[in-house]
């Protein structure tokens, strides 16, 4: 008896539980999951092996009012600079993301006894020209870069890099004055890419 006195009782708690279960509909969280990926990207970075253990990246996210900003600078410099692919890149970001995930590096070197691979003799030298990469800091980048569009992917979200809105937002100081280098991943939830195939 009492067995069937429980499963009576399960019975009617799941007949309750479907009653208050709402409709989610794709569009009402779309841009909800986009953002949420979009946050586990920044960790995915900030996690990706770095050289010496060094970190010298910052990471931001964009939606709504701020990527219009973005993507109004992309095109403001391919206008300045009569550049076509910023101005597609500009409109194709507008057009097709809901969110923009930045991810920015300083130039620092790394203070190596034996290195030269920036091309100058070694890190002393580099220090003299701090506008110029180390190339450690661009592969560190490269490397977070990669992890937080893998993430992406592993989630069926269409993604790209593009250093064309990275370029905005350095105009844009969006990271600050300390991060020289940044690239910008535009996220899309739709039937097929929007970043590739373009004019």
């Amino acid at each position: 008896m009492p067995g069937v006195l429980e499963n009576a009782g399960l019975f009617f708690r799941n007949q309750i539980i479907r009653q208050n279960m709402a409709i989610i509909r794709e569009d009402d969280i779309k841009k909800e999951t986009l953002l949420d990926l979009a946050k586990k990207m920044l960790v995915a970075a900030r996690t990706a092996p770095k050289a010496r253990g060094m970190d010298n990246l910052a990471m931001a996210i964009l939606t709504d009012g701020e990527l219009q900003r973005l993507c109004k600078a992309t095109k403001e410099i391919g206008d300045r600079e009569q550049n076509d692919i910023f101005l597609r890149d500009a409109m194709n970001v507008l057009n097709s993301a809901d969110v923009v995930v930045l991810i920015g590096s300083r130039i620092k070197v790394l203070s190596l006894k034996v290195c030269g691979l920036c091309g100058f003799a070694d890190c002393a030298t580099k220090g003299k020209h701090p506008s110029i990469p180390c190339t450690f800091n661009t592969t560190d980048l490269g490397i977070a870069v990669g992890s937080a569009v893998s993430l992406a992917a592993d989630h069926r979200v269409d993604s790209r890099i593009m250093y064309t809105i990275g370029m905005a937002a350095l105009e844009m100081n969006i990271l600050g004055d300390e991060y020289k280098i940044i690239y910008g991943i535009p996220l899309s939830a739709t039937s097929k890419s929007p970043f590739f195939d373009r004019k």
